[in-house]
């Protein structure tokens, strides 16, 4: 309850300096006096004290300081404004009036006259203004209560006071009662113990909205309301029974125009002389717009602003509920509701978001996630459901208790139906697409940020499977994702620390046996893996971009190798190696530059390296693209096309491309590897290898795996060959130790 104007004395706050932390307040800065000016003008009419506005305005210095220093604070921390808030009710802001006062200077004028001093998006100042004045309001709200309960407690005292003195003299207990009874600002009602309401003032009249109504003869019991608490009538009873003396509670009550008032009630037993219950004594506090306030602050900091959806405090809450071991369950539960103790989670995340962002801008963008979130609320049908939305675009439902296991899935199903249809925006149809991935378990056995993570991993693979669909959660999965993740972390330190090492396997020349060259295998020898091959960790290099440093290295290694073959070769013919180029790499505007470095620091003849691009990576390239490895080819190093044949497999593109040799997929010539040889496999290499010469090409066939397989080869124009049947990769000192021997008997 707000208190009443006082008509003391003038107040001065010499003495009373608010102790609300150490914010830097200089009353010389022009800009904290003039915001305090403002503030001072807009909220000194609404004081409950008689101050003057010049005495109010220098006591407000200090608090905008505070709220400046917290506007400007990295990181940022909104509770210094709770301190500011309770500051002005000790200030005499009281009145119903001050609230709207102060919040409405600090949104106009505070980011406008004490901005940050450093570079700040104006998103963000006014986020953290709007945020500053929930915490202002909040503080004012706590002081505010606080301070009508010690009014409450006075008014309390000062009622039993009245009412022992009565006991003492009947007609000077009366005249003071009434005195304190009328006069209060606090309702006050008296009842008799069978629920016979006696007597109210003329507050708790008005609280009740009903001048021509009277409370009066009305009973107790007759002032129920849906929302009372189970215990509130057991308070009643035992109270009235004589077997405690008082109780306090938040009750509502129904007014006379049907709204509701919320109270804070507090209900005394009065006793005869003989101590027998005689009536029942309740101060009654309106704290409906305490309540509305509360309500509205904390829906504000539970949901999206922009779609108002649940956000992710609001939904960390229920999942955390949700996980409560065996939450419904138990030994002593009569009947346990089907599903109870489990749960399930659908993580949303559309396909393709940022394209839209980007082509037609922020504001279409937020136009479409509302449209979405209003498909996806109406896909949570049952109380058990909640949608979220925890931030871009992502969303998230949570089902508790399921009732059957595959209710989550069935929420997927219908999400995705839902975004089906496209969204009509501007004169344009917007195609929705997205991702789901699905955890459906028990209480207990996961953490919340445990659930989520596993239900992210499995949302990307959705979107890694092509989008627009849901996968469920698999604890295998879960574990390579997060394999790969301890991976990729520790990569530029492994760099670093020298965990890379290189193997050579040979390649030999198919018509005289001999070996003519090596590629160069990459390897990682892992502090607590062992040894990993390249499919471990390659495409990881690539998505963080240490591929370029990676392959750097690769070919300054397998340079130096090259030349110490060279030097110690036994009749002096320089062996050839072949080092992979990846995706990234062909893009890296360094890549010609740094290859010549590493020929010239090994002291490498161009001719002695080959790169193997794959020929995915150049379907479709343009001449822009091409351009470095034909500078490359310039200058006399070979270009390999690998894995020939696992793209379009289309000769004709070869003539424009600066590449000198095919490695021919080995799904090409697996049919080989017994007699008799696959007849299609056969014709399809003799015209691959005929093409090929044709254009001057020379052919390397790689996994040879047989003997058998290596005379077919041979017997067909192949030029080289590599594969186990020859050698695995190894040491640079094992390279002329062939094999020779069918991988399946080695």
């Amino acid at each position: 309850m707000l208190p009443v104007k006082q008509t003391a004395s003038p107040v001065s706050y010499a003495a009373r300096e608010p102790a609300i932390g150490t914010a830097r307040c200089d009353l010389r800065d022009d800009r904290l006096r003039r915001f305090a000016a403002i503030w001072s003008r807009a909220v000194h009419p609404t004081l409950s004290a008689p101050v003057s506005r010049a005495e109010f305005e220098r006591h407000l210095v200090p608090l905008a300081a505070v709220l400046r220093d917290a506007l400007h604070a990295r990181p940022f921390d909104p509770r210094p404004a709770h301190d500011v808030g309770a500051a002005l009710v000790a200030a005499h802001c009281t009145e119903p009036e001050a609230l709207p006062q102060i919040l409405g200077v600090i949104d106009a004028y505070l980011v406008l006259y004490l901005p940050p001093g450093h570079p700040m998006p104006a998103e963000e100042s006014r986020a953290r203004c709007s945020r500053l004045q929930h915490a202002v309001a909040a503080g004012f709200a706590q002081a505010l209560a606080e301070h009508a309960r010690a009014e409450e407690e006075a008014a309390t005292k000062a009622a039993r006071a009245a009412l022992a003195e009565a006991e003492r003299a009947l007609h000077t207990s009366e005249a003071r009662f009434h005195a304190v009874f009328e006069d209060t600002s606090v309702g006050v009602g008296i009842a008799d113990v069978d629920g016979r309401i006696i007597d109210v003032n003329g507050a708790l009249q008005g609280m009740f909205g009903s001048p021509g109504r009277k409370v009066t003869g009305r009973n107790v019991g007759e002032l129920v309301h849906p929302d009372d608490a189970p215990e509130f009538w057991s308070l009643y009873r035992e109270l009235v029974r004589g077997d405690r003396d008082h109780y306090r509670v938040e009750k509502p009550y129904y007014r006379s125009d049907g709204s509701v008032v919320w109270t804070d009630m507090s209900v005394t037993l009065l006793r005869d002389a003989a101590g027998e219950p005689q009536y029942q004594l309740a101060l009654m506090e309106d704290i409906t717009e305490r309540r509305q306030l509360h309500a509205r602050l904390r829906y504000e900091a539970t949901h999206d602003p922009l779609t108002g959806l649940p956000n992710r405090t609001l939904f960390f809450e229920r999942l955390d509920q949700a996980l409560e071991t065996g939450a419904g369950t138990g030994p002593d539960t009569d009947s346990v509701e089907e599903g109870a103790g489990r749960f399930g989670l659908c993580y949303l995340d559309l396909d393709g978001f940022k394209a839209v962002n980007d082509s037609l801008g922020h504001a279409v963008g937020d136009r479409l996630l509302v449209a979405v979130a209003e498909r996806l609320r109406a896909c949570a049908t049952g109380s058990r459901e909640l949608v979220a939305r925890l931030g871009g675009d992502e969303f998230v439902a949570l089902i508790t208790g399921p009732s059957a296991p595959g209710e989550a899935t069935a929420l997927a199903r219908r999400m995705l139906a839902a975004l089906a249809e496209p969204v009509h925006l501007d004169g344009r149809d917007l195609s929705v697409r997205a991702s789901i991935g699905i955890v459906d378990g028990a209480a207990g056995e996961l953490g919340a940020a445990e659930v989520l993570r596993s239900a992210d991993i499995t949302m990307y693979r959705a979107k890694a499977a092509g989008g627009n669909r849901y996968e469920l959660a698999d604890a295998d999965s879960d574990a390579r994702a997060i394999a790969r993740h301890g991976l990729t972390n520790r990569l530029p330190a492994a760099l670093d620390n020298g965990e890379f090492f290189i193997e050579y396997q040979p390649l030999v020349r198919l018509e005289d046996g001999t070996v003519r060259g090596a590629e160069a295998l990459v390897r990682w020898l892992h502090p607590v893996h062992g040894v990993l091959g390249p499919d471990r960790f390659i495409p990881l290099a690539e998505s963080t971009g240490l591929i370029v440093p990676l392959g750097r290295w690769v070919l300054a290694e397998a340079a130096r190798q090259a030349r110490s073959w060279h030097t110690d070769g036994p009749d002096g013919t320089p062996f050839r190696v072949n080092v992979n180029l990846s995706p990234s790499q062909l893009r890296y505007p360094g890549l010609v530059a740094d290859t010549v470095a590493v020929l010239q620091d090994a002291g490498l003849d161009p001719s002695a390296l080959c790169l193997e691009v794959t020929e995915n990576a150049l379907i479709g390239a343009d001449e822009e693209e091409l351009r470095p490895l034909r500078q490359l080819a310039d200058l006399g190093v070979d270009i390999a096309l690998d894995d020939f044949g696992t793209g379009y497999s289309n000769l004709s593109y070869l003539r424009r491309l600066p590449v000198s040799t095919l490695k021919l997929d080995r799904s090409f010539t697996r049919g080989m590897q017994c007699a008799p040889a696959d007849p299609v496999d056969v014709k399809i290499v003799e015209g691959i290898v005929s093409l090929a010469h044709t254009l001057d090409l020379s052919v390397t066939v790689e996994g040879v795996e047989t003997g058998t397989q290596a005379d077919h080869l041979r017997l067909l124009g192949c030029d080289t060959a590599q594969g186990w049947y020859y050698a695995r990769p190894g040491p640079p000192d094992r390279l002329h130790t062939l094999s020779l021997a069918d991988a399946a008997s080695v």
